[in-house]
């Protein structure tokens, strides 16, 4: 009876996920910050490399985050784990948003939605900042 009131509760399956998944993100954003988008395209889920070519995705990052400027603070404001998204893939994500300051933009939020690949690691599979 002593050993289970001092063994801490489980973590939640879904708040183990989320917290797996923020890590890959936080990770993944630290490319797109050091200009590494090859490496990112290269660590993007399966979905996301089919859906959008490298150079594709080059060009089009470089671009954005080219005209925000450098990085200047990133916060988690939340991350939801679901199993459904309208219009993707079956599968489990976390969908997170980010309240980031750039050179350029002060207030801008960035929204990444990793997805658990088939492997069983998180991979991101969607980015849009506005």
């Amino acid at each position: 009876m002593l050993v289970a009131l001092l063994t801490p509760p489980p973590v939640c399956a879904d708040e183990a996920k989320q917290a797996a998944a923020v890590k890959v993100s936080e990770a993944w954003l630290a490319l797109i910050d050091k200009a590494e988008y090859d490496e990112s395209w290269a660590e993007g889920a399966p979905v996301f490399k089919q859906k959008v070519p490298r150079s594709q995705w080059v060009q089009q990052i470089r671009s954005v985050r080219g005209a925000l400027g450098a990085l200047k603070s990133r916060g988690l404001l939340g991350a939801k784990y679901t199993a459904e998204i309208p219009n993707a893939a079956k599968g489990e994500y976390v969908i997170m948003q980010f309240q980031t300051s750039f050179e350029s933009e002060e207030n801008a939020v960035e929204t990444v939605t990793p997805m658990l690949a088939d492997e069983g690691v998180w991979r991101v599979s969607g980015y849009y900042i506005r």
